[in-house]
């Protein structure tokens, strides 16, 4: 693979608000009229990740236990869940503490289906610039939600919206998909900047009537369904 196609983004500050008493229209509403004045970018999307861990669910274990580093590996698309996937992306999200950035290979497209062998996805993947041992991973989750974005005027800061939850476990290959669970309650408004603009980041929450989270959909999503399996 060439190197070309990894790209690294600058470390920046994620804050993110798990909402459950207001509805997506509602959440859009307060963002529209912040003073800082956002406007919605892009059109509403809908995002898929199949999410990897190792044998003993390392990744899972730090976010449960705080720890200031931490990573998750993941295959990211657009669009539909199922059938054949085109423009996925292999990305490595990196977090420090609130800070966190993002490595990213694009990959070949694939078939997503029952009956997918995902570790051969995994060896498929030159992973000499990544230093971290794919092959010794295995999936554990897939996640799918719809996303919207907005970026203030001054475009230092942007908001995503997600909603729509969706979570499903899975295997290396051969999945039913059965065990599943929909969350169409609940809602995630991220803020997102670079580091330089962390001094006016509290002029912007302050204004939300929502409070601070860790959330983590990968956390959350191991959680909800090993209490159905």
């Amino acid at each position: 693979m060439k190197t070309s196609n990894l790209s690294i983004s600058d470390f920046r500050f994620e804050r993110k608000f798990f909402i459950t008493r207001l509805n997506i229209d509602q959440v859009k509403n307060c963002v529209k009229l912040h003073p800082r004045i956002f406007n919605e970018i892009y059109s509403q999307r809908f995002i898929n990740n199949i999410y990897f861990d190792s044998h003993n669910h390392n990744n899972y274990i730090e976010n449960i236990e705080g720890s200031s580093d931490r990573l998750k590996v993941r295959i990211r698309w657009y669009g539909e869940l199922f059938g054949k996937i085109k423009s996925p992306v292999l990305e490595i999200k990196i977090k420090n503490g609130l800070l966190g950035k993002k490595k990213s290979i694009k990959i070949k497209s694939f078939d997503f289906n029952n009956y997918t062998d995902l570790s051969t996805i995994l060896e498929s993947i030159n992973n000499s610039e990544l230093n971290i041992d794919l092959k010794s991973l295995k999936p554990t989750l897939v996640n799918r939600y719809s996303r919207v974005y907005f970026q203030s005027i001054d475009r230092r800061f942007r908001i995503t919206i997600d909603s729509k939850q969706e979570f499903y476990s899975i295997n290396n290959k051969n999945n039913l998909f059965l065990n599943s669970i929909k969350d169409f309650d609940s809602l995630i408004l991220e803020l997102k900047y670079e580091e330089k603009y962390d001094y006016e980041a509290d002029s912007i929450t302050n204004k939300f009537p929502f409070r601070l989270s860790k959330s983590s959909k990968y956390v959350n999503g191991i959680q909800i369904l090993n209490q159905i399996i």
